[in-house]
């Protein structure tokens, strides 16, 4: 049952969650290049709401719990996951120890 999941872990689900709004979001539109970008901007703008609705309560449950270091480390941990798996299953991309390092391509 959901609703019995304690404070510590409702935050984690949420930002998850969160995540994944704003990652396609952001990067969303870049399998879609011949859209307009005003489209992709608006698009991206209605995507990004849904990722502040989870996001703000998020950390607000989660405060009450983990201080705001804790909060901002598992949601840059939780953002690196989910782009990785963005990036390989909704982009194509391949993923190695360069590209993970941010190195160029070889």
């Amino acid at each position: 049952m959901p609703f019995a999941f304690p404070a510590a872990v409702w935050p984690i689900v949420m930002l998850f969650a969160s995540n994944i709004f704003m990652t396609f979001a952001w990067y969303g539109h870049l399998k879609h290049r011949g859209a307009a970008l005003f489209i992709a901007i608006v698009v991206s703008w209605a995507i990004a709401f849904f990722e502040y609705c989870l996001a703000v309560p998020a950390n607000r449950i989660g405060s009450s719990v983990y201080t705001t270091a804790q909060l901002k480390t598992m949601q840059e941990v939780i953002t690196l996951l989910v782009f990785s798996g963005f990036a390989v299953f909704w982009l194509g991309e391949r993923l190695g120890a360069a590209r993970l390092a941010g190195a160029p391509e070889a």
